[in-house]
């Protein structure tokens, strides 16, 4: 099975709605939906937004599903110049730019004693997002950054780090810390974007003008991975 997660209902309603045989499932509050694609079993679910609930629903469904592989999609703030609005974010990697031990001598973002940083997307499912082309803009791969914060320009301004030293190129609230637990389950993993500000001032209302767009190009991608597995 491909779990396919995204942090809002407006960010997979495409992607649920390309489901065959589609049977509803509950976890507590929050509904998914199994059925197939091409043939391929799939559940998709919202994570809700945060790495806190985000960890907590994907380790729910790796242990109630036993997953082969997990998407997540959604919405991204570009902090590199070279990615616009519009545009496709494949994660090479991820991690989480507000993990901070470095007191006591930890890198910024490594989560400390597991001697785990940047968390790579799967080698596999890489190379399948690689041939994506997106129905409009660019495809970019590059490093996706997580943190418990929605950056606007006034947040931006005070953390230069996260381009000087932590190199990203799109900055969200979920992907790395899913990524940390496939990493820990041994299940491989993708995090891709769809940019929909540059995390300035305008973000919010860019984030909600781009729901349907992002929505309409994860459905996309999901159906190149499904059709190319």
């Amino acid at each position: 099975m491909t779990i396919i997660l995204g942090a809002m209902e407006g960010e997979i309603e495409e992607v649920t709605g390309l489901l065959a045989e589609a049977e509803p499932h509950t976890f507590r509050r929050y509904r998914m939906t199994a059925g197939t694609i091409f043939g391929h079993p799939v559940l998709v679910a919202r994570s809700g937004c945060g790495k806190s609930y985000a960890a907590m629903v994907a380790q729910h469904l790796i242990d109630v599903f036993e997953p082969s592989r997990l998407i997540f999609t959604g919405l991204a703030g570009s902090i590199n110049p070279q990615i616009n609005i519009g545009d496709t974010i494949v994660a090479d990697d991820c991690l989480q730019h507000d993990l901070d031990a470095s007191a006591v001598g930890f890198r910024r973002g490594e989560i400390p004693f597991e001697d785990l940083r940047e968390i790579a997307g799967d080698p596999e499912l890489l190379a399948i997002a690689a041939a994506y082309r997106p129905p409009e803009g660019m495809l970019h791969r590059g490093r996706i950054l997580t943190g418990d914060q929605f950056l606007d320009r006034s947040r931006l301004a005070a953390a230069p780090y996260l381009r000087d030293e932590l190199d990203g190129d799109a900055v969200e609230m979920e992907g790395a810390s899913v990524a940390a637990v496939c990493h820990f389950n041994d299940v491989p993993f993708c995090l891709v974007r769809t940019i929909s500000d540059r995390a300035d001032s305008n973000a919010r209302v860019d984030f909600e003008r781009f729901l349907p767009k992002a929505s309409r190009n994860a459905a996309e991608f999901v159906k190149h991975v499904m059709s190319s597995l």
